[in-house]
């Protein structure tokens, strides 16, 4: 009992003590903003790794394009709405 009454009185444990409590709760690093930060940077990187894909297959698209014609009537026919007749192409809008 005596040892855990001095422990209470020493000012060097309380002092640590409320160091560690001011460090973990009401600093502007604390938990809940490390937490934060970590949840928001996990975001981003999917983000990146998103837009990544997204520009690779942005780039083969336009490489597509620009060299198989068969590619062009497809687009053409997906996004435009013109059907292939018989003598060139009609536009449906």
């Amino acid at each position: 009992m005596e040892r855990a009454v001095s422990l209470v009185k020493n000012k060097f444990l309380i002092a640590g003590f409320a160091f560690l409590i001011w460090m973990c709760f009401f600093d502007r690093y604390d938990f809940a903003t490390q937490y934060g930060y970590q949840k928001e940077r996990s975001k981003l990187e999917y983000e990146k790794e998103f837009y990544t894909n997204e520009i690779i297959n942005l780039e083969k698209a336009i490489k597509d394009v620009q060299y198989n014609p068969n590619e062009i009537q497809r687009i053409a026919r997906e996004k435009y709405k013109i059907e292939k007749r018989q003598r060139g192409y009609l536009c449906d809008i």
